[in-house]
Parts: structure tokens; C-alpha cells; sequence
């Protein structure tokens, strides 16, 4: 283990180190069994004679702090315990009070209440929205590629990777998009990402002024009216009706409509034909930007596949953003953006300035992934498994909540939107009580800026079907507990 020790002048030495090692072992930072360094490696290091280093050792050890094992070294004491940390030196002055900017503030408050999946411990009956079933990860077949790309890894790959992404992942990129979702575009388009946030992210920092309007669907994903905002856009809500986005209701102004055309986040609906021929000729007319968030396209259950709006673009006026998260793993953080050829040398500069590039192992591994057929078959695995959720909720609402929730038309994704047939109804108490049986939901408002009826957003991703329906009897329950007499 490192340790940075600080000598200063050339008086008593070994007691300059002695105290140092003594208030890192009390203050916790040294744990009882970490091993020192070896005191010949600690005297070149600190440019001092071996004995000074032993003589701390032999002091700390005197005293209990430490323990020597023959032909071992030196180790923190295990009879000092994992108890707590204790203060071992002089209490620092007061740190300068850096004030964040406000929208930095409010959301740092904001997000730990929402309820959002990872910021709490999840309930024993997750209905949470966001997250898919790590069960199903094909976690066999990526230990494989992992190991293979390690294995074969040379010096170059060693080294820094084109911000745009691996070009071998780039082109499988292009195949897959091609067949599932009928997206003729080349790699060269391609730009691998940290998730869909990021590519969100990437284009409101090459696209956006401070002040400029961005219009989101309300409801709709608050990830994306936050990050918009932070990057000091005016975020406008805009209606969203049976047929997705209104379109009329559009700001003149708007630089940038984020949608999710192909299962709308959160209510459910798909956007239609008509809706999108409109949208796009409105982009076309106001010189805007549409940013088309597939994010849960693959799994869809009923009805007609759905083409991606930039299948109908002809005008380079569609981002598409694609993700991994939930056809995959979210801790992978790897996504996709298409963009127009106008927007890709910024693009590709952002992401350099922002973090280079992913992990060039995990993109060599994805890639093999990819064309292997491995993540297709995943696929359709996990569509059969998340179909037959989704038709259990469904059923499970009919049978123990008919009469107080009323689930939404949805053909497609990991959740669905039920609303409550009395809109006296409170879904913020609902939740709370559900937690209380271990039920995890999410209220509607949690996805709008605007009052809308009262819901609840269920998710069946993180949920095995065995357990769906007591937890929707368990729900039924918090709901009587929670609903005005």
C-alpha cells in the first residue's frame, strides 16, 4: 500500500513519522491487517536512512498500533477493531462555502426523493420503472468476450481510442440498427456513448445557447428536462394526447424536441404515422433539431412494428439515440447517437472534451456481441420473458384492482401506466403506504412539470412474474389505506 508521508526540515524525522502513520491508523484510513510498506522501500522513498523508518515502526508497534509478523512486515494491529474513526489531529479550519448554481442545487435535493431506481434500496415487490432483469444477462457469453479481448489485446489498443468509438463496434452498430430497427445509416454516423444521457447530453452542448427553448413531452422523462436545464435551456413542456407529441403546441423558438416516438415515456402510446410526418415537417420549417429517444424499442409484444422517425427523415433533421441499458445491463453505461451529418465534427469534439471515449475493451467486447448473433438471441429471450410479464400485470390489474385503476393501452417496453379511477386519489400516499408493504411504485407526477390525472407508472422489468401478483394484491391494499373515505 502507498502512503504519502510529508517530511519537513530535518529535525526528528521519526517522529514526523511516527505521528502521520499513528493518525492514519486512528482516523481509519489504515485498517486493521492493511500492511505497511516495507521500511527499506519507505526510507528511498522519503530519501531518509532505514533506522528512521524502523524506529517509527518499532514506536507504533510499542505502543499496540502496530504488529510484525516474521518474514511478513509490518500490519495495522487487528486488535484495534473496525471500530469508529477516531479524530487524530488538529480540527481543520472551516472550508470556503462554494455556492453550485441553483439548478445544480435543486436537483442535488431533488433526485433522492423521486424514487428513481438505485436511490434507495429496492422493495421486495419492484414495480419501479427503468430498470430491465440483471437475471437475464448473457453474463456467460461476456465473460467469454471479455476474456478473449483481453487476451488479445496489443499495445494500440492499449492506448487512447477515437472519441467517435471503436470502429469495429461502430459497424456492427450499423448492421444491428439496420435489422431491428430498419435504419439505413452508415458507421461514420455512428457515435458510441456513455449511455443515452450522455449523447443527450453531447447534443445540448453542441447545439444549445444559454436561454435557448428545448421542448420535451409532459409527461415525460425528467432526466432529460433536467440535464436541458442545466445546460441552461429553457425547458418547455408540450402536451403529449392518443397520438403522442402535439405538435401545434410546439414553441416557435425551439431549437431541440426531445420525444420518445416509438413507446411514449411514461404514458405508453406509440406516436403515429401522421404525428411523426408532422413533426418532422415542423423541424424542417423552423431549422430545429429532433432528438428520437428509441429507448425500449425491442421489446415489443402486439401491434405493428414501428418505424424510428429518422427512417423518415430526409432532411437531416433526427438524432437518434439508442441505449444498452435496458436491452443489456445500465451499469455497462454504453449507448449509441446517430446524428446528422451537420452536428457529427461537433459531436465528435464534445466527446472528446467530455471523457475521450468508453472503455475500448468493453466496445471490442459488445461488438463480438453484436456479431455473434449473441445479443439477438438475448433478445428475443428476454422479449418472451418480458412479454409474459407484461400480460400478468395486466391481468393481475384487471383481477384486484378493477374498479379503482385503470391500466393504459401499451404494446411495447418494461412498464405501463394504470390511473386511478377516483382522481381524489393521492399517488404520493399511495407510494408511501406501498413502501410500507414492500411495494415499490412511482407516482405520474414524479414525469410531469404540469398537474395531470393521478396515476401510477409500473415497471415489470425488475419484477419476476411469480411474484406480481402479491404485489399488486399488496398494492391494492396500500391503495385502500391511502384513498379517501
Amino acid at each position: 500500500m502507498e502512503l504519502h508521508v510529508s517530511l519537513r526540515g530535518r529535525d526528528d524525522l521519526g517522529g514526523q513519522i511516527y505521528r502521520q502513520l499513528r493518525a492514519v491508523i486512528l482516523n481509519g484510513r489504515l485498517r486493521p491487517g492493511d500492511a505497511l510498506p516495507p521500511s527499506r522501500y519507505m526510507a528511498a522513498r522519503l530519501g531518509v536512512g532505514r533506522n528512521t523508518v524502523t524506529s517509527a515502526y518499532v514506536r507504533l508497534a510499542a505502543e499496540g498500533f502496530l504488529e510484525t509478523r516474521v518474514g511478513a512486515g509490518s500490519f495495522v494491529a487487528e486488535a484495534l477493531g473496525a471500530g469508529p474513526a477516531v479524530d487524530a489531529g488538529p480540527r481543520p479550519h472551516a472550508p470556503v462555502r462554494l455556492e453550485p448554481r441553483g439548478i445544480w442545487q435543486a436537483l442535488s435535493h431533488a433526485w433522492p426523493r423521486r424514487g428513481l431506481p438505485n436511490a434507495m434500496p429496492a422493495p421486495r415487490y419492484d414495480f419501479r420503472v427503468g430498470m430491465p432483469d440483471p437475471a437475464l444477462f448473457p453474463y456467460a457469453a461476456w465473460r467469454r468476450l471479455l476474456a478473449h479481448e483481453v487476451r488479445e489485446g496489443s499495445a494500440s489498443a492499449a492506448g487512447y481510442g477515437d472519441p467517435a468509438g471503436e470502429p469495429r463496434l461502430r459497424e456492427a452498430l450499423a448492421r444491428h440498427l439496420a435489422l431491428s430497427r430498419s435504419l439505413r445509416v452508415d458507421a461514420g454516423a455512428i457515435l458510441v456513448t456513455a449511455g443515452a444521457q450522455q449523447a443527450l447530453d453531447l447534443l445540448g452542448r453542441v447545439l444549445l445557447e444559454p436561454g435557448s427553448t428545448v421542448a420535451v413531452e409532459d409527461p415525460g422523462y425528467p432526466m432529460a428536462r433536467a440535464l436541458f436545464a442545466s445546460l441552461g435551456a429553457s425547458v418547455v413542456g408540450v402536451p403529449v394526447d392518443a397520438e403522442g407529441l402535439v405538435v401545434d403546441a410546439l414553441p416557435d423558438d425551439a431549437k431541440l424536441v426531445y420525444v420518445t416516438p416509438a413507446h411514449q415515456f411514461p404514458l405508453g402510446m406509440p406516436m403515429s404515422l401522421g404525428r411523426r410526418v408532422e413533426l418532422l415537417r415542423w423541424a424542417e420549417r423552423h431549422r430545429s433539431l429532433v432528438v428520437e429517444d428509441d429507448y425500449d424499442s425491442e421489446f415489443r409484444y402486439g401491434g405493428r412494428p414501428v418505424d424510428p422517425l429518422h427512417a423518415l427523415d430526409r432532411r437531416g433533421v433526427v438524432a437518434y439515440v439508442g441505449s444498452f441499458s435496458k436491452t443489456l445491463l445500465p451499469s455497462l453505461r454504453l449507448g449509441c447517437l446517430v446524428a446528422p451529418a451537420s452536428l457529427l465534427p461537433a459531436l465528435r469534439a464534445a466527446k472528446h472534451l467530455c471523457d475521450w471515449h468508453a472503455p475500448t475493451t468493453i466496445q471490442s467486447a459488445l461488438a463480438e456481441l453484436v456479431d455473434r448473433g449473441a445479443l439477438a438471441r438475448h433478445l428475443r429471450t428476454a422479449r418472451k420473458v418480458y412479454a409474459a410479464r407484461h400480460q400478468r400485470l395486466q391481468r393481475a390489474i384487471l383481477r384486484y384492482l378493477g374498479g379503482v385503476m385503470t391500466a393504459l393501452p401499451s404494446e411495447a417496453g418494461l412498464h405501463l401506466t394504470a390511473r386511478f379511477d377516483d382522481p381524489r386519489v393521492d399517488p404520493r400516499k399511495v407510494a408511501r403506504a406501498a413502501r410500507a408493504v414492500e411495494v415499490g411504485v412511482m407516482p405520474l407526477s414524479l414525469f410531469a412539470s404540469t398537474p395531470i390525472p393521478a396515476g401510477l407508472a409500473l415497471g415489470y422489468g425488475g419484477i419476476e412474474a411469480s411474484r406480481i401478483d402479491e404485489g399488486v394484491r399488496r398494492l391494492a391494499r396500500a391503495i385502500a389505506a391511502a384513498s379517501p373515505p
